[in-house]
């Protein structure tokens, strides 16, 4: 829980505070850009919600934050803010909210598809959460882009009695225990609508999921930066080899989509053409990064 006595200094007067407890995960400036932004390393409130759809992406923000960084001074009605997650961004994809410290608040997904429903990435296990996912059908898969985001990976595989989905480079003792396992660097086809694309470079196992030709969950592979407008590998956070992680961004011009869902960084949607042109791009400013 938030705590007054940690209100950051930084916020703007009013009820909504982030306290000096945030690690700084872009969550709340994701889900309520309107009223959270960032400095010196932590969010802060810029500027009180003014509206009620404002409020109500603050109050989401406040329920989605992986360590209770954000409070309220005022009594809020948190219950319809919990219902809103797993949030639908287009077609059958879904933000799911919740992200877990233990993944530094990285970014999940739900993919709600009559054939079966996959959970890319493991938010927290959580009530609210849960409950929302069993009403839209529960799941069918679980894919773990990576080693670092599985967080409750294992609550959610008996919970829901999902296969987990990982590729072989990525077996670590928290992963072992993973259904399904991907091996090599070719595209390896799950169903119609759902190809898994290996991209080592980040961790050796990392990979994406392409779903229906148009979404690309690419975990910490690829995000968008909105400060640049551009996509962008993130060189600092190269845990195995950068010129292996910029042939893998390579290897995606093969393929189109229009989304970009992260789970660190900015997801973005664009159209396809404008999508090539900035991975192109992408590729070119890796390739002059040693």
């Amino acid at each position: 829980m938030a705590k007054l006595s940690r209100r950051f200094a930084g916020n703007a007067a009013g009820a909504f505070f982030v306290d000096t407890t945030c690690i700084d995960c872009d969550t709340c400036r994701v889900i309520a850009p309107a009223s959270f932004a960032e400095a010196n390393g932590q969010s802060y409130v810029h500027s009180q919600p003014a509206t009620a759809e404002e409020r109500h992406r603050a109050l989401m923000a406040l329920v989605a934050c992986p360590v209770g960084a954000i409070g309220s001074s005022a009594k809020a009605a948190i219950t319809p803010a919990r219902a809103a997650f797993p949030e639908r961004l287009a077609g059958g994809v879904h933000y799911c909210g919740y992200p877990s410290e233990r993944s530094y608040g990285a970014s999940s997904y739900l993919i709600v598809r009559p054939d079966g429903n996959v959970l890319v990435d493991s938010p927290r296990f959580t009530r609210p959460l849960v409950e929302r996912i069993e009403a839209l059908g529960g799941i069918r898969y679980m894919f773990l882009t990576h080693r670092d985001d599985v967080a409750d990976h294992r609550a959610y595989a008996r919970h829901f009695g999902c296969a987990r989905i990982l590729h072989e480079a990525d077996l670590v003792a928290e992963t072992r225990v993973v259904e399904h396992l991907v091996a090599g660097e070719d595209p390896v086809v799950l169903s119609s609508d759902l190809l898994v694309v290996p991209t080592p470079g980040h961790t050796r196992g990392s990979a994406c999921l392409l779903y229906d030709e148009a979404f690309l969950f690419t975990g910490d592979h690829l995000a968008w930066d909105p400060a640049s407008a551009a996509l962008e590998a993130f060189r600092a956070y190269c845990w195995y080899d950068w010129q292996v992680q910029t042939h893998s961004m390579e290897r995606l011009g093969a393929f189109r989509f229009t989304w970009v869902l992260p789970g660190h960084g900015r997801r973005v949607h664009l159209p396809a053409a404008r999508m090539a042109a900035a991975l192109a791009r992408c590729i070119a400013d890796m390739r002059a990064t040693p």
